[in-house]
């Protein structure tokens, strides 16, 4: 299965969530701001970055997990993909998960001034802080997301 979670900016709450997926960081409390910022693609995404699916790693169960930043596609981008991987014969073998119900306003702002106004010194702790606060939300997702990929919970 190739698992591919999307937010805005594909540089906070996907990455995290992906973190969480492939165990970078734990589910029992959230990172610091030191084990936020050392997370692959992190508060690290530029303009160049929108659209691409980027790989962070496999899961124990031989999963792949991917982010990407697809600015304002919505739930539109989760279709898209779905839509191509049908065409082509995999929509088995993929799942796009929308991480933008997990963010939150203090993400939203931090993330504004860090990666859109360049304000990274003044934009970086906020959005930590507000990726901490939004944490649970976000293990929470995974936690759903792994269990759609076992077909627990779902309708087959």
């Amino acid at each position: 299965m190739k698992i591919i979670y999307h937010c805005f900016g594909g540089s906070h709450s996907s990455v995290v969530a992906a973190a969480i997926h492939l165990g970078l960081v734990g589910k029992d409390r959230p990172p610091t701001l030191e084990e936020l910022m050392a997370l692959p693609y992190f508060d690290k995404t530029t303009n160049a970055d929108f659209g691409s699916i980027r790989f962070m790693g496999v899961d124990k169960n031989e999963n792949e997990v991917y982010v990407l930043g697809k600015k304002s596609l919505g739930d539109r981008y989760s279709h898209i993909i779905m839509g191509v991987a049908g065409i082509l014969g995999y929509q088995d073998e993929v799942m796009a998960i929308n991480c933008i119900n997990s963010v939150n306003w203090i993400m939203k702002i931090g993330g504004f001034m860090s990666r859109r106004a360049g304000i990274i010194s003044l934009g970086r702790p906020i959005v930590g802080w507000g990726t901490q606060d939004a944490y649970l939300d976000l293990v929470r997702l995974v936690e759903i997301t792994k269990l759609k990929i076992t077909g627990i919970g779902t309708a087959k």
